[in-house]
C-alpha cells in the first residue's frame, strides 16, 4: 500500500532535478532553433478551449458560484451525474454531456477533489454543491475551459474537460474591497450578501504576498416556492400537507487564502500557499427521493408551522438549519523554472476535506433523508505531486517542443458511516470480500501514478502536429494508456482548421471500489427485471471495476479577420465505454434471506457503451468601436446509453448564449445578455430500477439579463444588474425524473444585484 513517504520521495526527486538544472544553466548554450510553444499552450488555442477573463466577471456578475458564468461557454451545461434528476438544484458543471464527475476542476493547475468525500448514491449522484465554489470571483484572474481531446493530458476525471481557475498574481501592490447584495423579486427565493477583500503587495525585493478574505451568505429558498406542483394529502387526523420538491439550498461561505511568492532569481519562482474554506449549508429540505411535506389548509394554501420541533428530523422542521458543513484545507509548494534548455512547473499539494453532516438514510426510499440530529464526519485526504518539463528541440529538421510530465496522487477516505448498511442474509451466509457491518474498516485508499509525453511539432509554417501519450497506473483498477493526436492547419491567413482525437479515462471512485460500501433496499428499488424475492436487494462495491474510458474526437474550423470578426464551428463525438453504473443487470449472488425468501446482491458494473455527439459554435462581431456582439451555441446531437437507450444526463437539445455590450461613455458600459435553452427531453426509464416512467419534457425557455458597469473614478466601480428581467419562472416539479421528468430544478426569477468595488 502506498504511503506518504513515496510522495515525499517523488518531491525530493523533483527538487533534485530542479537543483541540478540550476547548475546546468551555466554550462548550456541556447539552442539555435525557432522556439515553438509548449503543447499545453498550443492546445489552449484549440477550438475546444474558452478563456473567461476578469472582464467577463464584470459583464456577467455571478451571485457566488463561478458555475453561473462557466455555463455560458460553448459545450457547457449544469446537470446531475445521471438522468435521475436527484438533487436537481445542486446541478454542477457538465462539459459536452459527459457529466460532472468527468469535469476536472483545477485551481492554478492543482486538482480540486473535495466532492469525492460525499458518498455516491446508486444512480451516480452525490448530495454536494460540487467543487466550483472554493474561490471567490474577485480573486480570479481568468478561467480556462478545456473541452475534448485537449483535456486528455490531465489524466483521470477529465474525459469531459477541465476547468482551470487561475487566481490573481501577488506582485503588484493592490487591495480591492467588494460589497455585493442580490435581492430576488419572489419572496420565496433566497437573497444573497457577499464581501470580499483581495490584497497583494511586495514584501521585500524577492518576496511578495497575496491574501484573500471572503464571506458569502446565500439564503435558502422557502419550501412554498414550488407549491404549484403538488397535490393535497390528508393524514388520519385530517391535517393537510402537500409534498413538493425543495428549492435551492442556501450556503454560507467563509474563504481564506494566502500565498507567499519567493523570486529566487529571474529564472526561478517558488509559491507557498495555504487555503481554508468552510461551506455551511442552509437546508432547503432536499433528499434523493422524497419531497417536503408542507402544511396547507383544505384549499392547498400554506398555513406555516407555529414552532419547529427541535427534536424532529422532519424536513420541514429543519428548513433553514445548517445540516452540512464542508471544510477544505490546502497546503501547496509550487516551483516554476526557466532554463536555457526549457522550462518546468512542479508542485506538491495536500488537500484535506471534512464532510460533516447530520445522519442521513443510506438506502431505499429514505436515501439522503435526515434521520438523526447527530453530526457525523467523513474525511478525505489527497496528496498530489506533479512535475512537467517543456524542452524546445530541432529534430529531423522540424522545430518542436517536447513535454515530459509525471504525477502521483494518494487518496485516503475515512468513512465509518456510509459503509455500515447491513445485508438481510440468513445466518451463516456471507459475500466474498464483504465483512459484517460492525467489523468493516472505515478507511479505504488508492494511489494513481501517471507519466506523459507530448510533442508540439511545427511540420511547416502552417501545420502543427501534437502527438501525446499518457500512462496511468491505479493501485486498485490497474493501468490505462491514453494516446492523443491534435493538429492545426492555417489554411489561409484568416482560416484555421483544427482537429483532435484522444482516449481519456476516469478511475473508479473509492465508494464504487469498496466491497464494504453497501446499498440495501427492501424491494421497491430492485431492478425491474429482477424483482424482490422476499428479502430485498443489495448493491455492493466492486474491487474488479475497470476504468471508464472514452474516445473523444473533434473537428473544427475558425475564421478571423483584421476587423475583429471571429467565427467558428466544431463537431465533437465521444464514444463512452465502461461507464460505471448499477442498472438493470443480473445479480452477482442470490442467497437465502434472514427473514424470508432470498436476497439478490448486485455489484457496480461497467456499462458496455454509450455515445455523445454535438456541435459547438461561436461568433464575435465588433459592430462599432464601442459596440460588440458575441454568441455561442451548443447542439446535442446524441447522448445515449446504448444498453438502455436512456440519456446520460438531463441537458437541453441546444443552448444559445448571447451578449451585447456597449461602451456608452469612458466610464459606463451597458451589457445585455441572454441564455436560451431548447427543449429538454425527459428520460423514459428510472436510472435505479429501470422501470418505465412517464416522460415530462421541459419546454424551451430564455433568461435575459441586464448589467451596467460604472467606473466612478480610478478607484471605485459599481455594478447594477437585473437578472432574468423578463422574469421567466422555471419551477421544480418533483424530486427526481420518475415524478417530474426533466423538470427537476429551479431557475431563479427576477432579481436585482448591486456591487461596489473599491481598489487602491
Amino acid at each position: 500500500m502506498f504511503n506518504t513517504k513515496k510522495t515525499l520521495l517523488f518531491t525530493a526527486v523533483t527538487a533534485a532535478l530542479s537543483s541540478n538544472a540550476f547548475a546546468a544553466e551555466e554550462e548550456l548554450e541556447t539552442l539555435e532553433t525557432t522556439v515553438v510553444q509548449a503543447a499545453s499552450e498550443e492546445l489552449k488555442q484549440a477550438q475546444g478551449v474558452s478563456v473567461i477573463t476578469e472582464e467577463e466577471f464584470k459583464r456577467r456578475p455571478v451571485t457566488n458560484d463561478i458555475a453561473e458564468l462557466v455555463k455560458t461557454m460553448p459545450g457547457i451545461n449544469l446537470t446531475g451525474n445521471s438522468s435521475s434528476g436527484q438533487y436537481g438544484n445542486k446541478r454542477q458543471i457538465d462539459i459536452r454531456g459527459m457529466g460532472p464527475e468527468n469535469t476536472l476542476i483545477l485551481i492554478d493547475g492543482k486538482p480540486v477533489l473535495s466532492r469525492n468525500s460525499v458518498k455516491m448514491g446508486r444512480s451516480g449522484e452525490r448530495n454536494t454543491q460540487g467543487d466550483s465554489n472554493w474561490v471567490p470571483p474577485e480573486a480570479i484572474e481568468s478561467i480556462e475551459v478545456i473541452r475534448g481531446p485537449a483535456a486528455a493530458r490531465y489524466g483521470s476525471g477529465a474525459s469531459g474537460g477541465v476547468i482551470n481557475i487561475i487566481t490573481k498574481s501577488p506582485e503588484v501592490a493592490s487591495t480591492s474591497i467588494t460589497l455585493q447584495t442580490e435581492i430576488p423579486e419572489n419572496e420565496y427565493e433566497g437573497s444573497n450578501k457577499r464581501i470580499n477583500i483581495v490584497s497583494s503587495s511586495p514584501l521585500t525585493e524577492r518576496f511578495s504576498q497575496r491574501t484573500v478574505l471572503s464571506y458569502n451568505k446565500q439564503e435558502a429558498d422557502d419550501p412554498e416556492l414550488n407549491l404549484d406542483f403538488a397535490e393535497n394529502d390528508a393524514d388520519d387526523e385530517g391535517n393537510f400537507t402537500q409534498q413538493v420538491g425543495a428549492g435551492r439550498e442556501g450556503v454560507e461561505n467563509i474563504d481564506f487564502r494566502s500565498l507567499v511568492r519567493f523570486d529566487q532569481n529571474e529564472n526561478h519562482r517558488w509559491d507557498f500557499e495555504f487555503g481554508y474554506s468552510r461551506q455551511g449549508n442552509e437546508y432547503a429540505g432536499d433528499n434523493a427521493f422524497q419531497g417536503i411535506n408542507v402544511p396547507v389548509d383544505e384549499n392547498g394554501d400554506p398555513i406555516g408551522s407555529e414552532q419547529a420541533d427541535p427534536e424532529s428530523t422532519d424536513a420541514y422542521d429543519l428548513i433553514g438549519e445548517e445540516t452540512t458543513v464542508m471544510q477544505r484545507r490546502t497546503f501547496a509548494v509550487t516551483h516554476n523554472g526557466t532554463y536555457d534548455f526549457g522550462d518546468s512547473f512542479s508542485y506538491i499539494q495536500y488537500e484535506g476535506t471534512s464532510n460533516t453532516r447530520l445522519g442521513e438514510g443510506a438506502a431505499g426510499g429514505g436515501e439522503g433523508r435526515i434521520n438523526s440530529l447527530d453530526m457525523v464526519t467523513i474525511k478525505l485526504a489527497n496528496i498530489t505531486a506533479k512535475t512537467e518539463w517543456n524542452i524546445p528541440l530541432n529534430l529531423a529538421g522540424f522545430n518542436q517542443t517536447a513535454t515530459f510530465g509525471a504525477e502521483i496522487r494518494q487518496e485516503t477516505l475515512e468513512d465509518g458511516i456510509s459503509n455500515q448498511s447491513g445485508i438481510n442474509l440468513a445466518e451463516g451466509e456471507e459475500i466474498e470480500g464483504t465483512v459484517d457491518a460492525e467489523d468493516r474498516p472505515s478507511e479505504t485508499d488508492a494511489t494513481l501514478i501517471g507519466l506523459y509525453v507530448e510533442d508540439n511539432i511545427m511540420l511547416s509554417e502552417s501545420i502543427t502536429l501534437t502527438p501525446g501519450i499518457r500512462f496511468d497506473n491505479h493501485s486498485e483498477a490497474g493501468t490505462n494508456v491514453s494516446p492523443s493526436l491534435n493538429a492545426s492547419w492555417q489554411a489561409t491567413p484568416n482560416v484555421v482548421v483544427q482537429g483532435g482525437i484522444s482516449r481519456a479515462f476516469k478511475a473508479p471512485n473509492l465508494y464504487q471500489l469498496n466491497p464494504n460500501y453497501v446499498y440495501t433496499t427492501r424491494g421497491n428499488g430492485c431492478p425491474v427485471d429482477f424483482p424482490s424475492l422476499g428479502s430485498g436487494c443489495s448493491i455492493v462495491g466492486n474491487p474488479d471495476l475497470s476504468h471508464e474510458t472514452s474516445i473523444n474526437k473533434e473537428l473544427g474550423i475558425n475564421y478571423t479577420n483584421e476587423s475583429g470578426l471571429n467565427a467558428g464551428i466544431t463537431y465533437f463525438h465521444n464514444d463512452y465505454k465502461d461507464k460505471i453504473g448499477t442498472g438493470n443487470v443480473p445479480p452477482e449472488y442470490v442467497l437465502p434471506g434472514g427473514s424470508n425468501g432470498q436476497v439478490q446482491v448486485f455489484k457496480w458494473y461497467n456499462v458496455p457503451e454509450a455515445v455523445i455527439s454535438g456541435l459547438e459554435g461561436n461568433l464575435l462581431l465588433p459592430i462599432t468601436e464601442s459596440v460588440e456582439w458575441s454568441t455561442n451555441f451548443t447542439v446535442m446531437l446524441e447522448s445515449e446509453d446504448k444498453q438502455t437507450g436512456q440519456p446520460l444526463s438531463i441537458v437541453p437539445d441546444y443552448t444559445v448564449n448571447s451578449l451585447l455590450s456597449w461602451q456608452a461613455t469612458d466610464a459606463l458600459e451597458l451589457v445585455l445578455s441572454a441564455q436560451h435553452y431548447g427543449k429538454t427531453e425527459s428520460p423514459t426509464a428510472s436510472t435505479t430500477s429501470g422501470s418505465e416512467i412517464e416522460p415530462i419534457d421541459r419546454d424551451a425557455y430564455t433568461i435575459v439579463n441586464f448589467n451596467s458597469i460604472y467606473q466612478f473614478n480610478e478607484n471605485l466601480r459599481f455594478n447594477l444588474s437585473v437578472k432574468n428581467f423578463i422574469n421567466t419562472e422555471i419551477k421544480r416539479e418533483g424530486t427526481q425524473a420518475s415524478n417530474a421528468g426533466a423538470n427537476t430544478y429551479n431557475e431563479p426569477g427576477r432579481s436585482f444585484l448591486i456591487s461596489a468595488t473599491y481598489q487602491f
